[in-house]
């Protein structure tokens, strides 16, 4: 679930100047170059705007096709866009360190500070290592997308891709066959793990030409704050949510002690396996064995939709509909004509659910393999806030064309996809009657083991990676590294041995994809923070997770003037403008989950908390 976007860039007051040194005496005639102007930094800008429109335009319209058609001539057209765009940024990162002293609008000098922080990788500055690294990055998101677990290497046809394989974790209940499954999925990890290696130390190359200590810093520095404040901000919003999750674990993990016997420890992390999912992010798919009698949610909208005629094209156009509710225009034809919206029969394409802005204003698209289930419907209704949210600020510069932070644009659909209540599942027409407040215990729980289940592997991911471009973690411990994040943050172990042979980090998307993921983690906080606030505007009277604000002009205008702010100032006052507080809180989780903290405490008595 994310935008594709090269340019995800935040302010900071981290400037190149320490690398970079802008030479302001003689020219070859021994001339004094004369000091650039405000003018100078204005034609500097527009040609900014003029150049990166153009490349990034290239860029998406490369990268659509190689994730729709992947084949090594796709894979090798991408590679040397993606290098362009790269390269280009680069330059201009540089030269806009000759307006440092120059008087210019605060608009102006926003622009220039964030030119100076528009990779998500940097290149180095040799052309053989540049070529060699956008290679490598191309050539690790291919594996990905080609990807499959085979059973029977002999017989192809029964190979199972990604699709296949989250269909089999959601539903199988033998330990057997999800162990069986899970650990052929992360086979096609090990051949990223020599790219992965020399990934690495060529962005931290780049990343050093450019002033920052590694990758990992430069990614840190994107938050309006230093890296050091930003990982001290998660460990604070972390710590607010922490005890909320350690119930939810121990509910989880005495269920599933109870369906699966000794397979699950009485009082330890629970196996990797068995969690309905494939990354054991989301804990959904195992409600049924997880809800106690009494405490079910009254419906399930996986089956309502199997039952209706709602194939991919519509349960899209329902999501649209939810958007255009709140006052937002309607997508344009073009959206119909050019999204992917089903696996196609004759290729190989990356299913992973991403919203696109190909020429950054009007086309844009989405990009998934949509089922009729309940967590591709809540999909559907996320990647669409990518779409508006892009067009919403399509009218900014092309360096303003982004969200206040990465995290706002992955929260902007995640709180669409919070009023997906019975309420609005009603109005639908998709349920006959709203459920008593009596399921809301099993409404919530559901809503917790998607939510609350997936806060510390949005966390872990960037840790991880973190440690990597830093050199604390090496290529000789990267599983082992893994494995010990994902007990410490979420409680978790493999289902087997797993030796450094292996490179199970590699078998979740964004890692081969290069994509920042603490967004992930973010949009989960200022979600539930964004959706009180709305509700509030929209005048609901009920409980918070029974609030939807579909229908509501004035939320929508809210929210939309938060949205057309794009990335034209700090996120401090995007959240300010929708919210009314300048701070991330995640006190708005604590509030959503009251009632369902209430019950699980009564059900985790004499269970131990932790592992």
């Amino acid at each position: 679930m994310a935008k594709r976007n090269l340019i995800q860039v935040a302010l900071t007051s981290i400037a190149l100047t320490a690398v970079v040194v802008v030479t302001m005496g003689c020219g070859s005639g021994g001339e004094v170059s004369p000091a650039p102007t405000s003018a100078d930094a204005d034609a500097f800008l527009a040609r900014v705007d003029a150049a990166m429109t153009r490349l990034l335009i290239e860029q998406n319209q490369s990268g659509w096709v190689a994730q729709t058609y992947i084949t090594d001539e796709t894979e090798a057209i991408d590679a040397r866009v993606n290098r362009a765009v790269i390269d280009q940024v680069a330059r201009f990162a540089k030269e806009s360190t000759r307006f440092d002293g120059v008087e210019v609008s605060p608009d102006k000098r926003r622009q220039l500070n964030l030119l100076k922080l528009a990779l998500v990788m940097a290149t180095p500055s040799d052309a053989r290592e540049a070529e060699e690294l956008t290679k490598v990055t191309s050539r690790l998101l291919s594996t990905y997308g080609k990807g499959r677990y085979c059973p029977e290497p002999a017989t192809p046809d029964a190979c199972l891709n990604i699709d296949a394989v989250t269909r089999t974790m959601a539903t199988s209940r033998d330990e057997r066959e999800l162990r069986r499954v899970w650990e052929g999925w992360h086979t096609v990890a090990p051949p990223m793990r020599q790219d992965y290696s020399r990934f690495v130390e060529l962005s931290n190359k780049g990343a050093r030409e450019l002033g920052f200590a590694d990758t990992g810093a430069m990614w840190r520095a994107k938050y309006d704050m230093s890296p050091d404040d930003f990982t001290k901000e998660l460990d604070r919003l972390w710590d607010q949510v922490r005890p909320l999750y350690l119930q939810l674990h121990a509910l989880v993990r005495m269920k599933l002690r109870q369906r699966y016997g000794d397979a699950v420890p009485a009082a330890g992390p629970i196996p990797a396996h068995l969690f309905g999912n494939i990354w054991a992010q989301d804990w959904s798919n195992i409600l049924p064995l997880v809800e106690p009698p009494g405490a079910q949610a009254g419906y399930s909208l996986t089956d309502i939709l199997k039952s209706r005629p709602l194939d991919a094209r519509e349960m899209v156009r329902t999501g649209e509909r939810f958007y255009t509710s709140l006052g937002f225009d309607p997508l344009p034809e073009t959206f119909w004509k050019r999204s992917l919206f089903v696996r196609p029969k004759d290729r190989d394409v990356v299913c992973h659910a991403s919203a696109w802005d190909i020429d950054l204003e009007t086309d844009v698209r989405i990009k998934m393999c949509i089922e009729q289930t309940a967590e591709d419907f809540s999909t559907i209704h996320h990647e669409l806030g990518h779409n508006f949210y892009q067009r919403a600020y399509m009218k900014q510069p092309v360096i303003f064309r982004d969200s206040a932070n990465d995290g706002f644009h992955e929260a902007t659909g995640d709180t669409i996809s919070l009023s997906v209540t019975p309420q609005y599942l009603a109005k639908l027409g998709l349920l006959t009657t709203v459920p008593e407040t009596s399921s809301d215990t099993g409404l919530l729980l559901a809503r917790a083991l998607e939510n609350i289940a997936f806060l510390p592997f949005g966390l872990l991911i960037d840790q991880w990676r973190w440690k990597v471009f830093s050199g604390e973690v090496t290529a000789a411990n990267y599983n082992t590294a893994w494995w010990d994040l994902r007990l410490k943050y979420q409680g978790i172990a493999p289902p087997s041995a797993r030796g450094e042979d292996l490179f199970d980090p590699g078998a979740k998307y964004h890692v081969p994809a290069n994509t920042p993921y603490t967004r992930y983690f973010l949009a989960q906080i200022l979600q539930f923070q964004f959706h009180r606030a709305l509700a509030v505007t929209a005048g609901c009277t009920t409980p918070l997770h029974r609030c939807s604000i579909y229908q509501s002009q004035a939320a929508g205008a809210r929210l939309k003037a938060m949205l057309e702010m794009g990335l034209s100032r700090p996120w401090p006052d995007a959240l300010e403008a929708l919210t009314g507080s300048r701070a991330m809180d995640a006190s708005a989780i604590v509030d959503y989950f009251a009632p369902l903290r209430v019950w699980m405490e009564e059900q985790v008595r004499g269970e131990r908390e932790g592992w």
